[in-house]
């Protein structure tokens, strides 16, 4: 990670972020959410994969779900045309190989060749593991009631679920709207590093005070969440099928895909989805210069960016590359109260953000009571002791201050 002190003189280099908002897969209205609107449907050739993930949540309810999906031809996904049709595939594959492994009472350790073949096809396409990560959880997976209204909580629905409801629908579209939401922020991104490089201290807190207040507007979706998801429900209903195969009680040697040549049968251990797969908060990171200790939790998100988009991922790397936000206001606090402020204010954004993000991991997880090892209540679905790594991403977020 770069020197969260490094400045630049005024007209040193060109930031990276110079490049257009299309290379990172930025859209300057939605953030990192796809345009156009996710895939409807697959072509004719993939509609076995449609019509078993439209029944997905009738086939969980049987307990039976193993043998529906067995029954699905190993298609070739090297006939997917486009990038859209990759992504709907993914996130279809993603659901249905979730569902394979988590669906059922029994532990199962090998994924069938008719789900695992295709599903690392698209993977190597899209520059992903193949596992449910964020992206095709949340990213891909929506659509518009009114398509002449935003994307925003009331006009937006799931494309896929597992079992379905409210509580499910709504966890995911609480995130899919602070996706929307976040863009002002992430277009403020390069205008800051820009004026930090040509020393234009009232552009830059300018844009720190718009990053400041997309961050309120994020929260307050945020907040939002428990109006119709129950942390019980939540638990019980929803979290047991976003785990993965890395450090996960039930599976300690990971999960075997059948069928797979690169894997040589050998059992690989992937992270399941989780928030930190978003690159809203890491790329506000990079940009306000939050820098985190050397230690696991470091290793932990630089490791979740491999889940990411790769455009996605560039983009945070842009941000680190680029010129430090964070060293140009220190350098110019005193002389500019004002621009410090500004960044105190995005900074707190931050903190607040994840300090709710820590107070919905307590409620929602910790205090609810823990049945088997499936859906164990001390590591994260992203295999991790969450409650420490979030507390300290809060704290080490408000050391950033400056005074």
């Amino acid at each position: 990670m770069r020197d969260e002190n490094r400045t630049m003189e005024p007209g040193a280099r060109a930031s990276p972020l110079r490049r257009s908002f299309d290379e990172f897969g930025i859209h300057p209205e939605r953030g990192f959410l796809p345009a156009p609107d996710p895939l409807e449907l697959l072509s004719e050739d993939f509609s076995p994969w449609d019509r078993v993930a439209r029944e997905l949540p009738k086939l969980l309810i049987t307990g039976k779900v193993r043998s529906h999906l067995m029954e699905l031809p190993i298609l070739d996904a090297a006939g997917l045309r486009d990038r859209r049709e990759r992504e709907r595939a993914m996130m279809i594959l993603s659901f249905l190989g979730h569902a394979y492994v988590w669906g059922e009472t029994e532990i199962v350790t090998t994924i069938p060749a008719c789900l695992a073949v295709p599903w690392h096809q698209v993977s190597r396409l899209l520059g992903r593991p193949p596992v449910l990560s964020y992206a095709s959880y949340a990213l891909d997976n929506w659509r518009r009631l009114d398509l002449n209204r935003p994307i925003e909580l009331g006009n937006i629905a799931l494309r896929q679920n597992f079992f379905g409801g409210e509580d499910e629908e709504w966890f995911v579209l609480i995130h899919v709207a602070i996706e929307a939401a976040a863009a002002p922020a992430l277009a403020a991104i390069p205008t800051a590093q820009h004026a930090v490089a040509d020393d234009r201290a009232e552009v830059v807190a300018e844009q720190l005070a718009i990053i400041a207040r997309t961050l309120e507007a994020l929260q307050a979706i945020l907040l939002r969440m428990p109006e119709r998801c129950d942390p019980y429900i939540y638990f019980h209903r929803v979290r047991p099928y976003i785990h993965g195969w890395a450090n996960h009680p039930s599976l300690p040697s990971g999960m075997i895909y059948e069928g797979v040549e690169d894997y040589r049968n050998r059992p690989q251990s992937f992270r399941g989805e989780t928030g930190a797969q978003s690159s809203i908060v890491p790329s506000l990171d990079a940009a306000l210069g939050i820098a985190h200790g050397e230690d696991m939790l470091r290793s932990y998100l630089r490791e979740m960016r491999d889940y990411m988009p790769p455009e996605h991922r560039k983009f945070i790397e842009a941000v680190e590359a680029g010129p430090s936000v964070r060293g140009y206001v220190q350098r110019l606090a005193k002389a500019h109260p004002a621009l410090r402020d500004a960044y105190n204010a995005a900074v707190e954004g931050v903190e607040v953000f994840r300090s709710t993000h820590l107070t919905y991991a307590r409620n929602y997880i910790m205090k609810q009571s823990q049945r088997g090892t499936h859906n164990p209540a001390d590591v994260g679905t992203g295999g991790t002791p969450f409650m420490p790594y979030l507390k300290k991403h809060r704290d080490e977020t408000a050391r950033h201050r400056i005074k």
